[in-house]
């Protein structure tokens, strides 16, 4: 299968933050989630892949090239969280602005996904709400016909409805298994419902990248006494949190799991409380 976007190695230092050994591989036709705590370094990845920043170390690769190669760049399609058009602009000023920035970008599809989200064609962008304004991104950002969709907390702050529209687009952009999304999001349900695989940052490192059905297979959260948990083998165990009711922890290989602790209940688990694991975050007495 072809990678799309292939990272290795990728290191980034700030004075407070450090992106270490980064290594991250997107295959043609799927949705990878990019998840990690505020400050994680999902941000700074992103716009290192983007070349909008240089990394201190690593490679990068989109569509084989670096990403400073004008033949790659082309076939990217960017949406930032907040990376909204003045509000003064209609989509008919913004259509002629990109067909003059850009000779390849389509016009015609373009105009057809402003029909799709019901966007009018002269009403300027400040009297569009959020779910609209993201819409009008996505749809400028598609109309230029990218292999890659890269998106940062595209889905934040819009309600359920348009946020379902948003991600079945998605889903329909990659149908042809030519074309892939990358994607970061606050919002876990919506990476659960259609990522192929899910990577996790945490506190500038990768702690694993994986597909999705796979890491809901292979780890489960064990409710159990703090003696039993510690007398697991250390490699079933990823994570522990200890409250006033008792422990818990995130474990993998749960059928070894309950082989060695019979009558011990495994739950399956969401992205979120993943993720609270990982940054030790106490359970509520």
């Amino acid at each position: 299968m072809e990678n799309l976007i292939e990272v290795r190695g990728l290191c980034k230092r700030y004075k407070n933050f450090s992106l270490e050994g980064v290594d991250l591989t997107l295959p043609a036709g799927q949705i990878l989630g990019l998840v990690g705590e505020n400050g994680a370094g999902k941000t700074t990845t992103l716009k290192a892949i983007l070349n909008v920043i240089r990394p201190d170390e690593g490679e990068i690769r989109v569509l084989g090239r670096p990403p400073r190669d004008p033949a790659s760049r082309c076939q990217v399609g960017v949406v930032w969280e907040d990376s909204y058009f003045h509000g003064s602009l209609t989509p008919k000023t913004i259509a002629k602005v990109m067909e003059n920035l850009r000779p390849d970008w389509d016009r015609g599809l373009f105009e057809d996904y402003c029909r799709r989200f019901h966007l009018e064609a002269e009403k300027p962008g400040k009297d569009f709400s959020r779910g609209m304004r993201m819409k009008l991104s996505l749809a400028t950002a598609l109309a230029g016909r990218p292999r890659v969709l890269v998106l940062d907390e595209a889905t934040s702050g819009l309600d359920p409805v348009v946020r379902g529209e948003i991600l079945d687009l998605f889903l329909e952009f990659i149908q042809d298994e030519e074309r892939s999304v990358l994607m970061s999001s606050h919002i876990t349900t919506d990476l659960e419902r259609v990522a192929d695989q899910i990577a996790y940052l945490h506190e500038g490192r990768l702690v694993f990248q994986m597909e999705k059905d796979v890491l809901m297979e292979e780890m489960a959260v064990l409710r159990a006494t703090a003696a039993q948990i510690d007398a697991l083998p250390g490699e079933l165990v990823a994570a522990v949190r200890k409250g006033s009711f008792g422990a818990s922890a995130l474990v993998r290989h749960p059928q070894k799991v309950r082989r060695l602790l019979p009558g011990a209940v495994l739950d399956r688990f969401s992205i979120d409380e993943m993720m609270q694991f990982y940054a030790g975050r106490e359970e509520e007495a």
